[in-house]
């Protein structure tokens, strides 16, 4: 291959630049031109193209958000679109592609591969939810946000003697939730993958007031539910006042963290040598430390499991 292209799709995650500068440099590396694709899938049905050279991905690697921009665009899944994308990448002389992006993003890849254009997505999703790889470039920094803000939430509730919920983001996966409680010493954690028993929380609340414990953190993931739905079914249940904080999209943004700018760089990398080798409908993620690459339908169509072990240590820490 002498030319690829890389785009950003889906909600931005901290990492996504990183991303996007490995590809570039690591293209250039080998001698191979990258065009940066603006706007996600909708840019690409527009040849909204640019050339990127070193200069162009300079200083980026510390932004969060995407240099690229991202965007919704379900008119992608109709085939006359792909088709298009398709023929204005051929025009450029672009031979394959590079998806950053969840998997909505890696099934508009997986449509490209289909219908012979080679492609390969990378993991870019705060959710953590993407089936195959371990971690997800976004995921750390925004689980050193969310924990941030329980920290600070906490030491309004402990001045104040208040139970609080937090309710984070995470779509269908509570890794977020999940991850942030144990870290942040959470009295209680509410995941889409467990089922919730309102009485244990409720015991929970009972047994902190009886050893004198005055304020409590709950967190809840949005796929459970609202955390003001939670709040007023514990407040009838309970007789006590709870307030609630929705972390919402401060959680994607940021300057990435260290570990998501490292991931981002490997899997970037690895992402321009399956091309290069000749791969095309493959998806790159990390397993035991180990950067990997395996079929881009198993990375959307597989079940990202949750590491339930934490949830049971985060109950048990908790009493």
């Amino acid at each position: 291959m002498k030319k690829i292209a890389v785009l950003t799709s889906g909600g931005d995650a901290p990492g996504m630049n990183a991303a996007i500068r490995a590809v570039v440099r690591k293209a250039r590396f080998h001698g191979v031109e990258v065009v940066g694709v603006y706007h996600g899938f909708e840019g690409l049905y527009k040849g909204n193209f640019e050339l990127l050279d070193l200069g162009a991905v300079g200083g980026i690697i510390q932004r969060g958000g995407t240099k690229l921009y991202s965007a919704r665009f379900p008119e992608f899944k109709e085939d006359e679109y792909q088709l298009k994308a398709i023929e204005n990448m051929r025009e450029q002389g672009i031979e394959g592609l590079v998806v950053i992006g969840g998997d909505g993003s890696y099934r508009g890849a997986m449509q490209l591969t289909e219908k012979g254009f080679p492609c390969v997505g990378i993991p870019g999703t705060i959710d953590n939810d993407i089936a195959g790889t371990e971690y997800t470039i976004g995921f750390d920094t925004a689980l050193n946000t969310v924990i941030d803000a329980i920290d600070k939430i906490r030491d309004t509730a402990t001045s104040h003697e208040n139970t609080f919920i937090v309710e984070v983001m995470g779509r269908a996966a509570g890794d977020i939730a999940l991850w942030a409680g144990l870290a942040a010493g959470a009295e209680s954690v509410l995941i889409p993958e467990e089922e919730y028993d309102l009485e244990e929380i409720i015991a929970r609340l009972e047994r902190g007031a009886a050893r004198s414990k005055k304020h409590s953190i709950i967190i809840v993931a949005e796929g459970v539910m609202p955390g003001h739905k939670l709040a007023k079914i514990l407040e009838e249940k309970t007789g006590i006042q709870i307030r609630v904080s929705v972390l919402g999209h401060i959680q994607r943004g940021g300057a990435p963290s260290a570990q998501d700018r490292v991931l981002a760089g490997r899997l970037g990398a690895k992402a321009v040598e399956v091309l290069l080798e000749g791969g095309s409908g493959r998806a790159v993620g990390i397993r035991n430390h180990t950067i990997v690459d395996y079929g881009l339908r198993e990375a959307y169509e597989g079940n990202h499991k949750a590491d339930l072990s934490l949830y049971t240590l985060s109950k048990e820490l908790s009493i």
